[in-house]
């Protein structure tokens, strides 16, 4: 089997592509434009692999995918805008990549005729939920311009499964962390600004509810809803960890040696979504998935990889004050 992987140079879809080329014997292709968080080096143990080809490109481009796709058999689209304060100051360039790329990712896999388009989304698209736990029928209802144009681009999927009988799946998760997220994510930023002595800023009172997932979890539920999702379905990928950002800080403090008078609270995001929580059930029921890993034991490996992967951090320093 060939996969196009698209956006596999950054956080999860590089994590994806190396977790998929340990387990199958798969021929992967990753198309990524190397925007300010596409990164090679998360890639640098496998740029050899011979199963692997990577190429720099835009998901916008169709005679560039259509190219890639002639002898491709399927899709994984990983490629987004996806930082929600970047999607406030400029919400055109997610609807740019997040919407109008899927479309044509989608246009392409049904002239190609592409035999499975997996899309990957996120729970942010339900919108925020005080108690109980969004499941896959519940209604969408984003709230920032970046859960906006993923919720846009997971109708085009299910409208192009319904109009054109393609076959789709679409995956949501809750928030991923582990190695190779780009640091302006919390628990990367956070973990950045304490290597250096900086405090952290925590939104309005820090009671703000995630749920979290480790990036590994994450690629196995992937895994899953690739080879056995039903076409057509929805499957939420969860990691049952609920903790609000201010229990996150602490916890961060905590294990890196560092004391509460570390935390600054800032003026809270405009729209802030309270609390997501997304249920497990139908991944688990019908497709076998739990998560391996529980919020300690993720956190310790992924600060364990930060304190040990200080070179990469600093090389994305170095790259965002030449860019910027």
């Amino acid at each position: 089997m060939k996969i196009l992987v698209t956006g596999g140079a950054g956080f999860i879809g590089s994590n994806f592509i190396k977790y998929m080329l340990q387990k199958y014997d798969y021929k992967i292709v990753n198309l990524d434009k190397l925007t300010y968080a596409g990164n090679l080096e998360n890639l640098k143990d496998i740029e050899n692999n011979k199963n692997y080809t990577f190429i720099k490109g835009d998901i916008c481009d169709r005679a560039l995918v259509l190219d890639i796709l002639s002898d491709c058999d399927a899709i994984i689209n990983f490629a987004a805008e996806s930082h929600v304060d970047r999607s406030i100051e400029t919400p055109e360039v997610f609807v740019q990549t997040n919407v109008l790329g899927t479309v044509n990712l989608l246009n392409c896999a049904k002239t190609k005729g592409i035999k499975r388009f997996l899309q990957i989304s996120t729970d942010e698209v339900y919108g925020s939920i005080e108690k109980g736990y969004f499941t896959e029928t519940t209604p969408i209802a984003p709230n920032s311009p970046y859960s906006s144009s993923k919720a846009s681009a997971d109708l085009f999927v299910q409208a192009y499964f319904k109009t054109y009988s393609m076959d789709t799946v679409i995956t949501r998760c809750s928030n991923n962390f582990g190695p190779c997220q780009y640091p302006e994510k919390l628990i990367p930023f956070f973990i950045s600004n304490l290597l250096e002595d900086k405090k952290v800023p925590v939104y309005g009172d820090g009671g703000n509810v995630r749920d979290w997932l480790y990036v590994e979890d994450h690629c196995r539920g992937i895994d899953l809803a690739f080879h056995k999702g039903k076409s057509g379905e929805v499957y939420n990928i969860g990691g049952h960890n609920e903790k609000t950002n201010i229990e996150i800080t602490k916890i961060i403090l905590e294990k890196m040696g560092k004391n509460e008078d570390m935390i600054e609270y800032v003026k809270d995001r405009l729209g802030h979504d309270r609390r997501y929580a997304i249920s497990n059930d139908k991944i688990k029921a019908e497709l076998g998935f739990e998560p391996g890993y529980s919020f300690e034991s993720g956190i310790d490996a992924t600060i364990e990889w930060y304190l040990k992967n200080t070179k990469w951090m600093d090389n994305i320093k170095k790259r965002c004050q030449t860019q910027g």
